[in-house]
């Protein structure tokens, strides 16, 4: 790769990061929109595992309506975000961060969370969310 590309990615990574860090801090702040402002109408997101909520979202109001609004109907608090790590690459970026909430069953809400994002100009077009699908099928229970 010639040293104008590595520039782009580096710029273009950075542009990105500083995106998600905003609007992660915007999040810890209470202002959940801040990060779903980001997320692009035909976004494609990924829940891993087996859980109630996991599968693939073919939109934004597919994902807040789906994984969003039904894990929100399971839990007593708003989950309190934690960020641990923020690695971002051209238009890729992954955050690692800790939840915690109650939910409404009693269950200790604590996950650890890996979101894999790709970013187009400025919004979020694909994510993938890796996390422990055990801990919110106990939720659901």
């Amino acid at each position: 790769m010639s040293n104008t590309g590595l520039r782009e990615n580096f710029l273009e990574a950075a542009k990105n990061r500083k995106l998600i860090e905003e609007a992660f801090d915007g999040w810890v702040r209470g202002d959940r929109a801040a990060f779903n402002n980001l997320l692009a109408d035909d976004l494609r997101w990924t829940v891993i595992g087996k859980s109630p909520v996991s599968g693939c979202y073919r939109s934004k109001r597919e994902f807040l309506e789906g994984a969003g609004a039904r894990m929100a109907e399971k839990l007593a608090t708003p989950i309190q975000p934690t960020l641990r790590h923020v690695i971002a690459y051209s238009d890729m970026v992954a955050l690692v961060f800790d939840g915690r909430a109650t939910g409404k069953n009693g269950t200790d809400y604590r996950q650890t969370y890996c979101w894999v994002l790709r970013l187009e100009d400025g919004r979020i077009r694909e994510g993938t969310a890796y996390l422990d699908t055990e801990l919110i099928t106990r939720l659901f229970a």
